[in-house]
């Protein structure tokens, strides 16, 4: 399943064809006619926000012969030239009547005796949610709305895109994005991501030369009590975070020591992000939501989407978040620890690629094609976590609850199910049902 070029072409169609994927930022796209070149599977799309201030997704292919009416990563504009024949479609809707449609055709009157029918003509539109800065779309028009196709992992993404000082949004993009190609199966990082805490192996390099932004062993700073996996069955979503708990009972210890304009910063932050919380519940965590975005809430504080281009290469878009209004030595710190930890120059990024990359060479092979891999780790553990809704977990980091999750969801959407069917509105006949601790067995 991670190098059969039949299956990811089924991939392209069941999956990205269907479920809802982060395509930007809106901070990327501030003023009207603004627009970014943007992913969504194999597919180039157009991200822009229109002179009216709606941002719209357009399939970035003519409907003359497909090829791209746009070839810059960003810039800005209100109407996207085909180069091959010069059709023109608008994004102004004092011109047309929706975004994308066409609005000119060389040789309309005579070519075409004015009957083409511009309307039918546009650029192929997908449906759009912002959300707390990130812009989301799907191509299905059935599809659920965001929300409820996050579920509870909905308080986890807050986590990492609302301001630390506990307002809700108001972060932006540290910098640009950083792209940059993997010769792996997509599915590697999405799998690595959405809670594979045993790889932890693989870093210890990074672990030795101290990243820890306080100056102590590891990575990171020392992470509160009751860290564990958590998953959603019926969602595919899955990652590692902390038992929810009253905002007072959640420990808020002094980060980044080494920096102390960095260290005042956050503590100040966590001051403030308790007086406004006080009295409600504290939800934390990072992970994979599927198919293919992965975010990490604090150190680093970034997204990342694993855009597939083949069965044997991904390409990696890898976002850093700040809060909007922190000063700029803040940002600078912040940048400086991100990129050493993540992304293509990080230390624990290239420990993961090496892994990804060996693990599809070694698929490739005669012997390795048909070898079958073991999920077995933490198998029958796991069970409903009544603090957070519709998620299971065992307690620990180390499971590999998460990966078979994702993996469930994944033959979901390959066997072309419904969406009354993959929300779980409806039974499915021989379905299978997420396998829990004995005492709990037959809960989904």
């Amino acid at each position: 399943m991670f190098v059969d070029d039949d299956l990811f072409a089924q991939e392209v169609r069941q999956i990205f064809g269907r479920a809802w994927l982060l395509v930007g930022h809106e901070s990327q796209i501030p003023n009207p006619e603004d627009f970014i070149q943007s992913k969504m599977g194999t597919d180039s799309v157009i991200v822009t926000r229109t002179r009216q201030d709606k941002v719209v997704v357009l399939l970035n292919s003519c409907r003359h012969r497909g090829m791209k009416v746009c070839r810059v990563d960003e810039g800005k504009a209100r109407a996207f030239t085909c180069p091959y024949h010069g059709w023109t479609y608008s994004t102004d809707e004092e011109r047309v009547s929706r975004p994308g449609e066409l609005a000119g055709v060389p040789g309309f009157d005579v070519h075409y005796e004015g009957r083409l029918d511009k309307a039918e003509w546009g650029l192929k539109s997908a449906r759009v949610r912002a959300y707390k800065g990130t812009i989301w779309a799907t191509w299905d028009e059935q599809a659920p709305t965001l929300e409820a196709y996050l579920g509870g992992m909905l308080k986890w993404l807050d986590s990492a895109l609302d301001h630390r000082n506990g307002d809700s949004g108001g972060s932006t993009l540290l910098v640009g994005v950083q792209k940059f190609r993997v010769r792996c199966n997509w599915k590697f990082p999405a799998t690595n991501f959405v809670g594979d805490a045993s790889h932890a192996v693989t870093h210890n390099s990074a672990n030795m030369i101290k990243l820890n932004p306080s100056g102590k062993d590891g990575r990171r700073d020392e992470r509160p009590s009751g860290h564990a996996a958590f998953g959603w069955p019926d969602l595919g979503h899955g990652g590692l975070g902390f038992l929810p708990r009253p905002e007072e009972e959640f420990p808020r210890p002094d980060t980044f020591q080494q920096f102390p304009a960095a260290s005042n910063y956050l503590r100040a932050m966590a001051r403030e992000h308790l007086r406004k919380r006080a009295g409600g519940i504290h939800y934390q965590g990072k992970g994979t939501i599927f198919p293919n975005m992965s975010f990490h809430e604090d150190q680093p504080r970034t997204l990342v989407v694993h855009h597939p281009v083949s069965a044997t290469e991904t390409e990696m878009w890898r976002y850093y978040l700040i809060d909007a209004d922190a000063p700029d030595e803040i940002k600078d710190i912040f940048r400086h620890y991100y990129m050493t930890y993540s992304g293509p120059g990080g230390m624990t990024e290239q420990d993961d690629i090496e892994n990804w990359e060996s693990a599809t060479r070694q698929s490739l092979g005669g012997m390795g094609q048909g070898l079958p891999f073991n999920y077995a780790q933490g198998l029958g553990e796991s069970e409903p976590c009544d603090l957070m809704p519709g998620a299971v977990w065992c307690g620990r980091t180390i499971t590999e609850q998460n990966q078979l999750i994702w993996l469930k969801r994944w033959q979901e959407f390959m066997e072309g199910r419904s969406w009354d069917q993959l929300m779980h509105r409806v039974e499915v006949e021989h379905d299978a049902v997420f396998p829990l601790k004995r005492s709990t067995a037959g809960a989904k």
